[in-house]
């Protein structure tokens, strides 16, 4: 396999920018390549058509700060702290679940993930990231089927779901802010026709920026996510200027019958602030909407410029979303009180009728100060709008280096020469987003079950760590002979772990279908991507037979840029 997967004919490789600046990693190939004549090469090139150009065609767009910001807005903060209270209304109890902590064990959970794309990130850089070193590792049967039901299939919902959650963040701000006709967009189902054309509006913009100016794409996400932060800490610091009175004097001013700070805080029945079995069954909470999902800078590998960029995106995204996420949850419980807290966001009124969250009790401490609300209402929709404009980077690399590998049409792989950017691979992600939108705003209560469907990614990213333990094991050369063996064993060990936490992760996701979204439609979905995926390998592998072309070779060795 060894041969196959950094074969001897790999001069279509090795005059690569990536390769030329990674000699350290691949230098024995290029000494060996120099010793070969002129025969031995020609003999030994890979087929013509192994893959459908010599290029992506993409272009190096994405600098240090892109590669952060596409990282942690794929994380997404924002949407996670207006989205929690949800979670603890499902959960059993909320007596000793500390968010603090939680975060803390779910951020240390991700090391060993944030070590396995780190370390083959400066490895392999390539446009899919992740599918291309678990398709090389695996074989591409594994890696193409489950990429396709773990990241393909499973986003484009996601994205249709985060796009309405723009629009109800939308409405809610608006609300807020006393322009009371925007209310019926923060609720779901309510101007269902209304909340569709927005959606979809939004998203047919963004992809539209990315087709005609990628460069632009990558900057928005920038601008968003550095507006979100600032939004972050203005909420942080609105909170611990207002105090517990500040607080109080918010909830009271709701006017709720029999509601109050006090009867709040005094509803809370549990004995302690921390409870560690509490506390790790919300650990899926984190790994549905935050730490796990650090492989969208990897995704755009071959568009990273410069070797920061591909060595520090990930450990300073896993930091950055650590910091924006853990600070907002202490910060309510040191103000707020941590009975207050979870008692409030476990209450079903303030919830689902009064839209209690940490960017609401934000606003509401800072009742008077117009454009200190306006900015923070902002910062809420521009993270949430952060998500959607990563996810249509993502999904449309993963299209197209799925397509670039023959799995999917090639059509789908063009890329035009004119704007740079995955033209095809953008238009299929708006069509299917566009009517999965449509299904939800008129069937939301339905389609939003399909948030359960995150469970197969909890799958694809356990078998990412079964496919870096199979590299450091098949490839060790890689890290330097003898003196790499350091490298061999750090990376055997964090991919054994990342399986393991995965794993687990995955169990609890299906241990508790009724606080994570568990349901026929969301299980059903994830068969059925698994199944579609096995047919069209299958298909695509018969149809290009016959064209004298065998795809799996495609999967011996790495693409090219």
């Amino acid at each position: 396999m060894l041969t196959y997967f950094f074969p001897p004919y790999c001069e279509t490789i090795i005059y690569t920018p990536f390769v030329q600046e990674s000699e350290h990693v691949f230098g024995f190939l290029m000494k060996k390549e120099r010793s070969t004549d002129s025969e031995e090469r020609k003999a030994s090139k890979p087929p013509v058509g192994v893959y459908i150009r010599e290029s992506t065609g993409l272009v190096k767009n994405v600098s240090f700060l892109d590669a952060v910001a596409i990282n942690v807005s794929y994380m997404s903060v924002g949407s996670a702290l207006a989205l929690i209270g949800f979670t603890m209304l499902a959960l059993p109890t909320v007596n000793g679940v500390n968010l603090v902590a939680g975060s803390a064990i779910a951020a240390a959970l991700a090391i060993p993930q944030m070590v396995v794309y780190t370390m083959m990130q400066r490895r392999i850089s390539r446009t899919g990231g992740d599918y291309v070193w678990l398709s090389r590792s695996l074989g591409g049967f594994l890696g193409s089927t489950l990429t396709f039901m773990g990241i393909t299939l499973e986003t484009m919902p996601y994205l249709a779901l985060i796009a309405l959650s723009a629009v109800f963040a939308i409405g809610s701000v608006g609300s807020f802010l006393g322009y009371s006709a925007m209310s019926s967009l923060a609720v779901p189902g309510e101007a269902p026709s209304l909340q569709f054309l927005l959606g979809s509006a939004i998203v047919a913009a963004l992809i539209g920026v990315n087709i005609l100016r990628p460069r632009i794409g990558y900057r928005i996400i920038s601008i968003f996510w550095i507006i979100g932060i600032l939004a972050i800490a203005a909420s942080v610091l609105s909170i611990a200027f207002a105090g517990r009175q500040g607080i109080s004097n918010y909830i009271d001013s709701l006017k709720i019958s029999g509601t109050t700070y006090e009867s709040i805080s005094d509803s809370y029945k549990g004995s302690s602030d921390f409870d560690l079995g509490a506390t790790l069954l919300v650990l899926p909470f984190f790994a549905l909407f935050s730490y796990p999902w650090f492989n969208a800078a990897p995704s755009v590998g071959s568009e990273l410029r410069g070797q920061r960029a591909i060595r520090w995106n990930v450990p300073i995204s896993l930091l950055i979303a650590f910091l924006i996420l853990t600070i907002p949850f202490a910060t309510m419980y040191l103000v707020g009180g941590f009975a207050f807290t979870n008692a409030a966001l476990s209450n079903s009124n303030l919830v689902n009728n009064y839209s209690f969250n940490f960017w609401t009790l934000a606003m509401g401490v800072s009742s008077g100060n117009f454009l200190l609300e306006l900015f923070i209402g902002v910062g809420w929709i521009v993270l949430t709008l952060a998500v959607l404009a990563f996810g249509i980077i993502t999904i449309s690399r993963y299209l197209l280096a799925q397509a670039f590998d023959r799995f999917l049409p090639e059509k789908i792989a063009y890329v035009s020469p004119k704007y740079g950017s995955p033209v095809l691979a953008h238009i299929l992600d708006l069509v299917v987003t566009i009517a999965l939108i449509g299904l939800a705003s008129f069937l939301y209560g339905t389609i939003s079950s399909l948030y359960g469907a995150v469970a197969a990614s909890m799958i694809y990213f356990a078998f990412v760590g079964v496919g870096a333990v199979v590299f450091a094991i098949r490839h060790g050369s890689e890290f330097g002979g003898r003196k790499g063996i350091g490298g061999r064993i750090v990376l055997a060990l964090a991919g054994s772990l990342q399986t393991l936490i995965f794993a687990f992760l995955a169990f609890e996701f299906f241990a508790y279908p009724k606080v994570w979204g568990g349901n026929s439609l969301a299980y059903g979905y994830i068969v059925a991507t698994f199944i579609v995926g096995v047919i069209v390998y299958f298909v695509s592998k018969s149809i290009h037979a016959k064209r004298g072309i065998d795809i799996s070779i495609a999967f011996m060795e790495i693409p090219p840029e």
